[in-house]
């Protein structure tokens, strides 16, 4: 581990940058510290750059629906200051371990079961302020959801692992708090009953919140939740719809905090790896055999076809060769002493890598912003 910054200003942050690339010194960007694990394991870095010490809350326009944030603003914290105004930031990432923040949530895609509904981060943001590794500060996009200018560039950032470039601040879109909630549920020992029960509830116009799937042991549930006055009754739509689909022990819950939370939770492991697998929502009930096959389990978002299978490291290579035709996997959490054997990304077509490495060198021309901890090396 190398030396450590943690800049309080985008003009300190910038400088730190400029002053890394100018000799040649790989920089480690990260937030709360929480997902150092994820990615490949990257160069050898020579500075480590924290955004916590940006950590201000720049605005907040509640009647517009938006907020600016510094990268370093703590998802807990951020999450309670909006809740003051019945407002929220809906993504849902799981909780544990403490300390994410904005910035990291951001540059690393995550997200939780509000994706349903509300989309990805990328689907959220509205602007950014970014650093680059020549000392430059770079704006994008604006502060309502009308204005589209520079949407690429903060779209671009978004998912990218600190590898463009530092993030500083983030414009994004809120949404009113629901006043209540309700969660239908049913199960079933079918894979391809959840599969249809979840086509039902997609296509239905329920407005679902969030809608998941989770299988462990050769059994599984399907889980739809909806907001507003009438949640309770919406879920109750929710519940028919799930035994037409034949599930069983189906029912309604207006207390379902415990049971997102539980979804939420599938997504991370403390000693085994995570699996992210985005496939064809209808391709259910082959990724659960292919899960079943390595003794994994699964937890998702049943209508987009985005799955995490917590699985024994040793049998990651058997369950990415068992998966269905056209997935594309990534791992998450990874024990420390199997990083070096099995890498978290899949190769990406020639053509598209090269594309990959032009935009990195566009940004990032001095090569040190997160080296090698992105697909292809990036």
């Amino acid at each position: 581990m190398g030396a450590t910054v943690v800049p309080s200003s985008f003009a300190d942050a910038a400088q730190a940058l400029a002053l890394a690339a100018q000799s040649n010194q790989p920089v480690r960007i990260t937030g709360g510290g929480t997902k150092l694990h994820w990615g490949a394991r990257g160069a050898a870095e020579s500075l480590v750059l924290h955004t916590t010490g940006l950590d201000a809350t720049l605005e907040h326009n509640p009647g517009d629906l938006m907020a600016i944030f510094q990268a370093g603003v703590p998802l807990d914290r951020l999450g309670a200051e909006l809740a003051e105004h019945g407002q929220m930031l809906a993504i849902d990432p799981p909780p544990l371990p403490a300390g994410s923040t904005i910035g990291g949530v951001f540059a690393t895609g995550d997200s939780g079961p509000l994706r349903h509904r509300y989309g990805q981060p990328r689907d959220l943001i509205l602007g950014v302020t970014v650093a680059l590794s020549d000392g430059t500060i770079a704006k994008a996009g604006g502060k309502v959801i009308k204005n589209v200018a520079g949407y690429d560039l903060a779209k671009l950032f978004t998912g990218s692992f600190g590898t463009l470039g530092l993030i500083m601040s983030l414009s994004v879109r809120l949404h009113s708090l629901p006043v209540a909630t309700a969660t239908a549920f049913g199960a079933s020992d079918d894979a391809g009953r959840l599969r249809d029960g979840a086509v039902r509830l997609a296509r239905a116009p329920l407005e679902l919140d969030a809608l998941d799937v989770a299988w462990h042991g050769g059994r599984g549930r399907l889980l739809a939740r909806v907001g507003g006055r009438e949640a309770v009754r919406r879920a109750g739509r929710g519940e028919q719809l799930m035994r037409e689909a034949g599930l069983d022990e189906v029912g309604v819950s207006d207390d379902d905090a415990e049971l997102w939370a539980r979804q939420r939770a599938g997504q991370r492991s403390a000693g085994q790896a995570i699996l992210h697998v985005a496939a064809r929502p209808t391709q259910l009930p082959e990724l659960i055999a292919a899960a079943d096959r390595a003794a994994a389990t699964l937890v998702g978002r049943a209508a987009l076809g985005i799955s995490y299978l917590e699985v024994e490291p040793e049998r990651i290579d058997e369950l990415r060769h068992r998966l269905p035709a056209g997935s594309v996997s990534t791992v998450l959490d990874l024990p420390e002493a199997h990083r070096d054997r099995i890498s978290p990304w899949e190769e990406p077509p020639a053509p598209l890598a090269e594309l990959m490495r032009s935009v990195k060198h566009r940004f990032d021309p001095a090569g040190i912003c997160n080296p090698g901890v992105f697909v292809a090396g990036i």
